[in-house]
């Protein structure tokens, strides 16, 4: 399995669920708006947390993608995702509206998107549904997400093996965030080098104890 960050929220996943399928997943691309080049890229599976421009422009992927865009259960391409439902603020979306978790299995993988999410820690019943975690994808810049210290209180509650830091400031970024060393700073982290993707097998995990924080280049 690769996984690439095109910034803020958007990752595309390439995995291969079994020797004759290769599937490639893409997670809220946005839209030029941002400040970021828009990426072209073709995509079978499309995921959408939820219905604002820097998450949802599906338009920017081509070929034709089966698009999810909400909560429920899927199996497409042999490839299991669960749609969550979760708040974009800590207001039960009374601010910002609602947001969707997605669990991600393949290769015997789990991955966890938390879109925009806002509250500030989840509740039992998400963290049922939630479940295991290999790999977390996890906004920490705050102002419109959970900020840096409720980030890092999300991963003390769900307990991923990796962890991988998404919408927070870049240079050209136009949303005003946090920039990713006060995430950082949390866990008393300087700097963490970057990577230009994650490429990762399911025996090659490292456990719950030695559990990393990867930061994927733009």
């Amino acid at each position: 399995m690769q996984i690439l960050w095109h910034g803020h929220s958007f990752f595309e996943i390439r995995t291969k669920p079994n020797k004759k399928t290769k599937v490639k997943i893409l997670i809220d691309p946005f839209d030029k708006s941002v400040g970021l080049p828009v990426p072209r890229i073709g995509g079978d599976l499309v995921l959408v947390t939820h219905d604002h421009h820097d998450h949802n422009n599906v338009t920017a992927v081509t070929g034709e993608p089966f698009v999810i865009d909400g909560p429920g259960e899927y199996e497409i391409k042999n490839i299991f995702i669960q749609g969550i439902p979760s708040f974009h603020d800590d207001a039960k979306g009374q601010e910002r509206g609602r947001n969707t978790i997605y669990l991600i299995e393949s290769e015997g993988i789990t991955i966890c998107h938390l879109g925009d999410l806002g509250q500030k820690e989840l509740t039992e019943g998400q963290l049922e549904k939630i479940g295991e975690v290999d790999i977390l994808m996890i906004p920490v810049g705050g102002n419109y997400t959970i900020s840096a210290k409720e980030a890092a209180k999300i991963m003390s509650q769900i307990e991923p093996r990796i962890s991988i830091p998404m919408h927070y400031a870049l240079p050209r970024v136009k949303v005003k965030l946090d920039p990713l060393s006060k995430f950082l700073k949390v866990f008393g982290l300087k700097t963490v080098k970057p990577m230009e993707k994650l490429v990762v097998k399911e025996k090659e995990l490292p456990s719950v104890d030695e559990a990393k924080i990867i930061v994927l280049k733009l």
